[in-house]
């Protein structure tokens, strides 16, 4: 038995990085998964999202969505004809430009925001449409969980776009739970600290690592898998009492 038998997740930005750790979670604990993403194919390079899944006797789904186009957030909602109604979306496509408030282009602004906020907005109005159309399981409609970061809460040195787009996924996960509360629907985000993925440029840069690596206490940077066991946590039965929460997943980053 799993945690997660039985539901349905859309995981946003589940081809690569987090995003594909949560995916593959969710299906190894029950969960029939889909996975919308611009692109299919891994940035760590490999078998896709789904096609792990499916071989570790998982069920899941590609849809190609890019979440900062309206229409095509619509569109995934084709997950719910296929599999009967949505119980989990995980908000964890993001994209990032590593520019601070001058070097900002109005264009790089622009596309930041219309991904990492607006595009959360159209993914959960929809998601909330939906489950306000099911029954209740277990005393809940269903679950949000918006990928935040630490960088919603302290600045982000050098990336002025995505620090700013942060902060507000974590009032918006806020102000979903409360307004939500009454329809039994669940809302919380993750902050991650520093995790190792296949991100390009400066997340993977060696003294931006260094760094990192000095300024977390515990005594390893972070993996996808260390996401993704908080987005089992909150997606699952165990989290009920527990929403408008921001998880942080940093190794103490933030106590320190």
């Amino acid at each position: 038995m799993g945690l997660l038998d039985g539901k349905v997740a859309i995981v946003t930005g589940a081809s690569s990085g987090i995003g594909r750790a949560i995916a593959q979670r969710y299906a190894q604990d029950g969960a029939k998964v889909v996975v919308a993403d611009t692109r299919e194919e891994a940035i760590e390079g490999g078998e896709t999202t789904v096609r792990l899944i499916e071989a570790a006797g998982g069920e899941a789904i590609f849809i190609s969505t890019d979440i900062a186009d309206r229409q095509a957030v619509i569109t995934m909602r084709q997950a719910v004809d296929r599999f009967g109604r949505l119980d989990i979306l995980v908000n964890n496509a993001a994209i990032y430009t590593s520019t601070n408030l001058l070097e900002t282009t109005p264009e790089q602004w622009a596309k930041v925001i219309n991904v990492n906020v607006t595009g959360f907005f159209y993914c959960s109005q929809q998601a909330v449409l939906q489950m306000l159309k099911q029954e209740p399981v277990n005393g809940v409609r269903g679950r949000i969980i918006n990928i935040a970061s630490q960088h919603g809460m302290v600045a982000c040195p050098g990336d002025f776009p995505y620090s700013v787009s942060k902060g507000a996924i974590v009032q918006m996960t806020r102000q979903i739970a409360v307004d939500h509360a009454d329809d039994l629907i669940v809302c919380n985000a993750i902050a991650p600290g520093k995790i190792i993925t296949g991100k390009p440029g400066i997340a993977n840069d060696p003294d931006a690592l260094d760094y990192s690596r000095r300024r977390t206490p515990w005594p390893r940077l972070g993996e996808p898998n260390d996401v993704a066991g908080a987005a089992l946590f909150l997606a699952s039965d165990l989290a009920t009492y527990v929403t408008g929460i921001n998880l942080m997943v940093d190794g103490g980053w933030m106590a320190g």
